[in-house]
């Protein structure tokens, strides 16, 4: 399995400090930055756009990771990729013509992902899943931050996780919502090695402690 990564989740960081979380967190040895993008359509809220990328993309050398929950993100996966995103995720209940999404990520120079909501089988990704670099399971229903983990996903990751191996491929799975230090051992023995997490970080007064935490946390579950 690919080696585990954390991904601070800037949906949880102070938006009036927002340069200073996001050194703490790479000062601290997180490998990737998650960005949340809302539309307050295709989820009910709304965050942030190109505009707040570019400005971090100046201020760190992370991985950026760019979550797009937004209805028709192929309208707008070339300002992000300028914008200085690494990384793209688009939805597959969001995404009318997915193989094309994809295409588009990757004929930039850019890595690829796809996210399925909780109640999504993994078999809408089953014809793609050798062109991704990263499958994102949703562990809560998207839209807000600081929901509960919903451990029905578990079986979700093994089953993905295990098609990965049989078709020998070194997509990354990643994990969103809900997670911390209680579950991130059980996230990671299923299959997952990207933890993306937001309160569990951004929630306390030391940050680099918090993402030391759940480094170790995710340690436990080899």
């Amino acid at each position: 399995m690919p080696p585990i990564k954390i991904a601070p989740s800037i949906l949880s960081a102070n938006f009036a400090a927002l340069q200073d979380d996001v050194g703490a967190v790479e000062k601290a040895g997180a490998e990737y930055l998650h960005i949340d993008v809302m539309d307050g359509h295709f989820v009910p809220n709304i965050t942030v756009g190109p505009l707040v990328v570019e400005a971090l993309r100046a201020r760190s050398a992370m991985c950026f990771d760019v979550h797009l929950m937004i209805e028709n993100p192929e309208f707008f996966i070339d300002e992000f990729i300028a914008a200085g995103a690494d990384l793209v995720t688009v939805h597959v209940e969001s995404v009318l013509h997915l193989h094309r999404t994809i295409t588009m990520i990757k004929e930039k120079g850019r890595r690829a992902g796809v996210a399925l909501n909780p109640a999504t089988s993994p078999g809408a990704i089953e014809y793609i899943l050798p062109l991704l670099d990263l499958v994102l399971l949703m562990t809560v229903n998207p839209g807000f931050g600081g929901q509960s983990f919903i451990p029905e996903v578990l079986p979700k990751i093994r089953v993905v996780r295990d098609e990965i191996n049989r078709l020998g491929l070194k997509t990354e799975i990643q994990v969103d919502g809900g997670i911390n230090k209680d579950n991130a051992a059980s996230v990671v023995r299923a299959g997952a090695n990207v933890l993306v997490a937001g309160s569990a970080i951004f929630g306390g007064s030391d940050i680099a402690a918090a993402v030391r935490l759940l480094k170790k946390a995710a340690a436990d579950g080899f």
